[in-house]
């Protein structure tokens, strides 16, 4: 990708010339570039959560409308854990507790009741005596109040009687548990029921007090002093008194609801007349600023105009989700560099939505079979199954896999059918495609022939090893000029699934052979010749013998010597390695692997300097072996490419469809490396016995992501288990007593129940304790995953951890 946005600067003819070759040039894409690339609406539509995202409109806006592009760009993404998809990101509401029993709040309400009806009464023995013995015994009678008692002492007892019923109706709300009954029904609306209930209760007591059914001024109006207002005394002061004191009463009486009700914090917004909040007519905005399609970034530099036309085209419906992303990503690149801020803003302001454009020409994949949001790189492959198995804050929402989880590298398990290419690893080479078509990702997809790794217009390059109608050839040899280099991955490819033999040594042998023979062809050797160099061909070896001795090439020669005094021993590799080599010098191999002038191979070491799209068909039906070696070469190839890369820039990833026989330990310890270098490997397996026994452990300690599908067998569910490791969880046992009673009457009581119910007397002991246990047994992932679900484990690069959760995939 070009800078000014130019078009065509790859090299787009079927074959190229060896210096363009030397040069490390892409080939041509897969596809024919469009006349007239189109602006394709984003892909990427509202989740069910939350509402308050409109959907997307259709392909042109109705006037004074936003485009889908505008809303998708404007949509609110915020920070969440590993592996949440962030678009229009709600967090769930906190979990409900379980609905309180009823029978304990009834129960002191009906005696709370009972006791008010028996007071009012006066049925209640002894409790008037405290109220007697303020108001003095002398006004009181056998059967209560004397009928001349003055009306203070009679407005005293009536207030004393309602304060002990109110304080009652307290003690039976704190027993029967009337506040929780009260949250648990007001739910999310709790605060505004509890500012109802107060306010209720304020007004129904201030009505009982000014009408005397609560005698509460009758005392206190007799405790002011009123001689001064008599014998013709200011009738204004009185009048203000009065006024003074009922604010006093009406205050007291409403400052205990206002602190309970929180009428400060409920009420404040109205009484300072704030502006209600409208609803929102397009997408809501961003909450981490002002509006992305109004390209905050590019006006604070100083680029107003350019982004007046970017906004313009937004609006307009001319970008799609891609063209922006790609379009930001070049500003990023461009604003730590004044010395191209002009360049950028000529480019947008020349080219508009087409700045920048991936060198294919195309904007878009041809066909999105998954949800996705090139904004984050994330592409959503299921959500979290409401299972009480999961964290409660996770269930229901989106799970999404994103370079950052990918940069630790995805191991998914499964037997045929249970979905890893369709809901998993399709679409995660398609949001790495669209990840490159912006310029930041490049991918590598290794899959079998008439696999599901989507079209070929998707791809820039696809090589379809023994289809003669191929474009491209596959390089043996990585694009390296290094001998050693080249026989090391070759050794890893050949004989990397034998235990009993060192890729070292194979390395060795190898390299015993490339060399010399480079030195004299300036080329490594084709399938053909070198196999007949590790068959010992007398001919072969004589000429190039002869040809280093003409050469003057000493160290070269001393190589070749050492390999022929090796062969044919009991250590030596080269028999193994010539009958792994056979299996690509086969007939429907015979135009590939070439190494001379007319070849056309691809270098893996293109995907390290562009964003490039690269698909690899292996003929997995007809050549299972062949397959296999290949898929080994291909891994420890990109293991190499990447570790070597000095711009790290762009996020490049491998995506192996099937990689059955193709683990071996040095590829795990070069998995293990690449979370360092901006890359990372999607493997994907029937079963771990796939993979030899003794790297069973290394395998999973090197994948920090891991998915387990339905139809695993317990003892690979076994290894889950055991990486997955353990947690705390609180258990609950209760055991059941025989209870055996000392006297008379309770035994009979005791025989009597046993009579009745048949069983015996017991009582029961609840034991809570925290214990360990394993975050999902072998016999849970091998037997109670539903069709559709995939256990999943997260980790991202930055050291953030997702532990094992049931995901219900899509599709």
């Amino acid at each position: 990708m070009d800078n000014d946005g130019t078009h065509g600067a790859w090299e787009t003819r079927g074959t190229q010339p060896p210096e363009a070759r030397a040069k490390g040039s892409v080939p041509r894409p897969a596809g024919p570039p469009p006349t007239a690339p189109p602006a394709y609406p984003p892909a990427v539509p509202p989740p069910a959560r939350p509402p308050a995202v409109p959907p997307p409109l259709p392909h042109t806006p109705a006037p004074g409308t936003a485009a889908p592009t505008a809303d998708w760009f404007n949509a609110p993404r915020p920070e969440a854990g590993p592996g949440v998809w962030r678009y229009g990101f709600t967090p769930r509401p906190a979990e409900r507790p379980p609905r309180p029993s009823l029978v304990g709040p009834a129960a002191t309400l009906v005696l709370w009741l009972l006791l008010w009806l028996l007071l009012t009464e006066r049925s209640v023995p002894y409790v008037s005596k405290p109220i007697e013995i303020i108001t003095g015994p002398e006004w009181w009678t056998f059967g209560g109040l004397r009928d001349d008692a003055p009306a203070l002492v009679v407005n005293s007892t009536t207030l004393y009687y309602q304060v002990l019923v109110l304080g009652l109706g307290f003690w039976a709300a704190r027993v029967g548990g009337w506040a929780g009954v009260f949250r648990y029904f007001a739910g999310p609306n709790l605060a505004r029921a509890r500012l109802v209930l107060t306010l209720g209760g304020a007004l129904l007591t201030l009505w009982l007090v000014w009408t005397r059914r609560v005698p509460l001024a009758d005392l206190v109006f007799p405790a002011v002093p009123t001689s001064w207002m008599q014998g013709g005394g200011n009738k204004y002061a009185a009048l203000l008194v009065v006024l003074v004191l009922y604010a006093l009463i009406g205050s007291a009486i409403a400052w205990p609801f206002a602190r309970t009700g929180h009428w400060s914090t409920e009420l404040g917004p109205f009484l300072r007349r704030e502006p209600a909040p409208q609803e929102p007519t397009a997408a809501p905005a961003p909450a981490d600023g002002p509006l992305r399609a109004h390209w905050p970034d590019l006006r604070a530099a100083g680029s107003a105009d350019a982004a007046e036309a970017l906004t313009a085209a937004v609006y307009a419906g001319r970008m799609n989700d891609v063209d922006c992303v790609r379009v930001g990503h070049a500003w990023n690149g461009a604003r730590g560099r004044p010395d191209r801020l002009a360049s950028f803003t000529e480019t947008v302001l020349r080219k508009g939505a087409d700045a920048f454009l991936h060198p294919s020409g195309f904007r878009d994949v041809p066909r999105r079979t998954a949800t996705h949001d090139p904004l984050t790189g994330q592409v959503r492959i299921g959500e979290c199954a409401d299972d009480p198995r999961n964290p409660y804050p996770r269930r229901g929402s989106g799970m999404a896999l994103e370079p950052a989880s990918l940069g630790t590298s995805l191991l998914a398990v499964g037997p045929p059918g249970s979905g890893k290419t369709e809901r998993v690893v399709r679409p995660v080479v398609e949001a790495l495609a669209l990840r490159a078509l912006t310029g930041q990702a490049a991918v590598l997809a290794v899959g079998g022939a008439g696999g599901g790794l989507g079209p070929d217009d998707a791809y820039d390059v696809v090589i379809r090893i023994g289809d003669p109608a191929s474009l491209h050839d596959f390089d043996l040899y990585g694009g390296t000029t290094d001998p050693d280099e080249a026989a090391a991955a070759l050794a890893e490819g050949l004989a990397g699934d034998i235990p009993t033999l060192d890729t070292r040594r194979a390395a060795t042998a190898l390299g015993q052979l490339l060399g010399p023979f480079r030195t004299v062809h300036g080329r490594f050797p084709s399938v053909p010749e070198l196999r007949e160099l590790l068959e010992g061909s007398a001919t072969a070896l004589g000429a190039l013998r002869e040809a280093l001795e003409a050469g003057g090439h000493q160290a070269m020669l001393r190589e070749l010597e050492a390999r022929a005094r090796q062969a044919g021993g009991g250590a030596d590799p080269a028999a193994v390695l010539a009958d792994r080599i056979a299996a690509l010098d086969r007939p429907a191999f015979a135009g590939f692997f070439a190494t001379g002038e007319d070849a056309r191979p691809f270098s893996l070491r293109s995907l390290g300097r562009h964003p490039l799209r690269v698909r690899v068909d292996l003929p997995e039906r007809v050549h299972a072996e062949a397959s296999r070696i290949l898929a080994r070469l291909v891994l420890a190839q990109f293991n190499a490419v990447a570790a070597a890369r000095t711009d790290r820039s762009l996020f490049v990833c491998l995506v192996l469809d099937d990689a059955t026989h193709t683990v071996t330990a040095d590829t795990v310890r070069g998995i293990r490396r690449l979370r360092s270098v901006n890359a990372g490997a999607v493997l994907a397996l029937r079963t771990l016995d796939d993979v030899p026994e003794g790297l069973h452990s290394a395998l999973l300690g090197a994948f920090g992501c891991t998915m387990v599908f339905p139809g695993l067998t317990t003892w690979d569910g076994k290894r889950f288990a055991e990486a997955w490791g353990k947690e705390w969880v609180e258990v609950r046992e209760v055991a059941q007593h025989g209870v055996f009673a000392d006297q008379p009457l309770t035994r009979a009581l005791h025989s009597l129940r046993k009579m009745a119910t048949g069983k015996a007397v017991t009582t029961d002991a609840v034991t809570v304790r925290q214990v360990e246990r394993e975050r999902w047994s072998a016999s849970a992932l091998a037997y109670e995953l539903p069709h559709g679900h995939a256990v999943l484990s997260l980790t991202t690069v930055g050291g953030e951890h997702m532990p094992p959760l049931l995901v219900r995939l899509a599709g």
